[in-house]
């Protein structure tokens, strides 16, 4: 497989679970800075310009939250998914998509306002916005998603990986981590783990 990302993206939520899946892969940086996104031997893998991008032997994979399932339920090995709880695996999907659908989103108010706005007063307006509406789903997960230890409770999963991640953009979006005392334990928590002190010390320095 080729495994396509950039360094501070949520794509580092996939890389990991690559590295825990123990899955044979290759990495394959994406220079934003160079627009390396949108050439066009890119673009033929995914129209959007946008990382993470898996190519499989069964063609090509978009979107963290889609990845992060296969990977789950190609490598069961790596535990990311309780492959014979439906109810469960439910529960991570909503948080996932949750945290691409609406967290994502809001945090990409703030760097990539030009995709819902052109005049700049409406892009600045958006951007002000940001810091309130980040402490607002944060809030949220403090309160009524994060059950400790991990998201989902004793069980490990995916919903760990994309907490985590986008856990690590705070700091950008002007919100202190610190304020919401479960979701900094769990920060804490994954720097622990091997698979990730392996990728912040390398490809995501």
């Amino acid at each position: 497989m080729k495994f396509y990302y950039t360094p501070g993206t949520v794509s580092l939520a996939v890389h990991i679970a690559l590295e825990m899946s123990g899955a044979d892969y290759q990495a394959m940086a994406i220079d934003f800075s160079s627009q390396e996104q949108r050439s066009d031997e890119f673009l033929a893998l995914n129209p959007l310009g946008r990382v993470p991008a898996l190519v499989t032997e069964q063609g090509v994979l978009t979107e963290a939250p889609a990845i992060l399932n296969y990977i789950a339920a190609q490598y069961p090995q790596a535990k990311l998914a309780p492959l014979n709880d439906n109810f469960l695996r439910a529960k991570i999907d909503s948080f996932n998509s949750f945290m691409c659908s609406t967290v994502h989103v809001a945090h990409a108010h703030l760097w990539r306002g030009e995709r819902w706005a052109d005049s700049a007063s409406a892009r600045e307006a958006m951007a002000e916005k940001v810091p309130q509406n980040m402490t607002d789903c944060f809030n949220l997960i403090e309160n009524s998603w994060l059950q400790g230890p991990w998201v989902q409770g004793e069980q490990f999963s995916s919903s760990d990986l994309y907490l985590f991640v986008v856990s690590r953009w705070l700091s950008g979006d002007s919100v202190e981590l610190k304020q919401f005392e479960k979701v900094y334990t769990h920060h804490q928590k994954m720097l622990q783990l091997t698979e990730v002190q392996v990728l912040l010390k390398g490809l995501h320095a």
